[in-house]
């Protein structure tokens, strides 16, 4: 049976980079960033919602290094905000994208967050979901991902603590992320992403304030208010940073807005993108 989370291979600043690509190439580019969660894929975070972005988009969800299927260079003692963006941007240039549309969801919106104020000409218009990318104090819910070791019953807890229903974390969905988070090699460069003292690592995700008010592209920020894992507070701010931002807060709903408001966050999220 063949892997749905291994797509296509492309070498990327010099990193082969495992992708999912979909939709027309007739249509306009989309890059979906996946967060930092145990076992997180391009596929595991977004492929509730690539049919229907496809069907408006020519969309492509990769692995960042670090992730997924992406080969992990051993030579990286440590991943920085600088290293992804590098990344990113040669992602693009080895796929011949001039611009694109993002949609970054908590480590890969403070990671399009940063594209946008370095690389403006790079970036059409941006969705944060959930994001991460301004300096706020750890929670609980975010020392919980960064810091967990493998077991079901940890991944189970975990994804738990994503979601606002319970209810929507199915045994397929652990043991999905579980089997992915022990692959080997696969902790061991988790481990190498965030160690402690993990509050560095997250304020070294962060974007400054001062580049986010000169970011001209339109932004839309999409959070769930009971997110235990990046606070809405974080929403807020960053609506009151972006110039050009609009705001959707949805209730009774955690960090897994993509999976826990679906059909909402896609009709929110394709009218801003396929604006004019």
């Amino acid at each position: 049976m063949t892997n749905p989370e291994i797509g296509q291979s492309i070498v990327a600043n010099s990193i082969r980079t495992n992708f999912i690509e979909a939709g027309d190439p007739a249509l306009p580019v989309l890059v979906l960033i996946h967060g930092s969660g145990p076992g997180v894929t391009a596929f595991a975070n977004w492929n509730g919602v690539i049919p229907a972005l496809a069907e408006h988009f020519h969309v492509f969800a990769p692995d960042m290094v670090g992730f997924g299927y992406t080969e992990v260079p051993e030579d990286v003692t440590d991943f920085t905000l600088d290293f992804w963006v590098d990344h990113i941007i040669g992602f693009l240039d080895a796929l011949g994208i001039s611009q694109a549309s993002f949609i970054g969801n908590s480590y890969g919106g403070a990671l399009s967050l940063a594209v946008a104020a370095r690389h403006p000409e790079r970036v059409r218009r941006f969705a944060l979901m959930g994001a991460a990318g301004l300096q706020f104090e750890m929670s609980e819910g975010l020392l919980d991902v960064w810091g967990y070791e493998p077991s079901e019953a940890n991944m189970r807890k975990l994804m738990e603590t994503f979601a606002y229903n319970p209810g929507l974390v199915t045994d397929a969905i652990v043991l999905s992320r579980h089997n992915a988070s022990i692959r080997p090699g696969s902790h061991e460069a988790f481990s190498r992403l965030f160690p402690e003292p993990r509050q560095a690592k997250l304020d070294r995700l962060a974007t400054p304030e001062d580049d986010i008010r000169g970011i001209q592209a339109p932004a839309l920020i999409v959070h769930g208010r009971e997110d235990v894992i990046v606070p809405v507070d974080v929403a807020y701010r960053f609506s009151a940073l972006l110039p050009h931002s609009e705001l959707h807060v949805f209730g009774e709903c955690g960090h897994w807005t993509q999976i826990e408001k679906k059909d909402r966050f896609v009709e929110v999220v394709i009218p801003f993108l396929t604006a004019a």
